[in-house]
């Protein structure tokens, strides 16, 4: 099994990004944390896969609903703090996959 290295967030109505890298697990599935620290993406068994702020507060889910996949899907996500809502692509960078962990079977 392979696992998403990193992943980026497109917003679209103006193409503004943010970077996200693998950092550790939670739940026993893959952490991802914005670049710059301020966003985690993450997986857990209320929510699905979900982003959310260092105080666990929830800000962005896939589109389609909760989601339970392995990793976090490439679909649209819409983002929501206060009054302001975004829709966003995840999309893999780069071949963006490195080997899972030994004897790993899946979520």
């Amino acid at each position: 099994m392979t696992t998403l290295a990193s992943f980026t967030f497109v917003r679209h109505m103006d193409g503004l990004r943010y970077d996200f890298e693998r950092d550790g697990e939670r739940d026993g599935r893959p952490a991802y944390r914005r670049t710059d620290g301020k966003v985690w993406c993450v997986w857990s068994p209320a929510d699905g896969w979900h982003c959310e702020v260092a105080d666990g507060l929830v800000t962005a889910h896939p589109l389609d609903g909760r989601a339970d996949e392995p990793e976090p899907p490439a679909t649209v996500w819409r983002s929501f703090k206060g009054d302001r809502s975004y829709l966003y692509d995840l999309r893999p960078l780069g071949s963006g996959r490195t080997p899972g962990p030994a004897g790993d079977a899946g979520a």
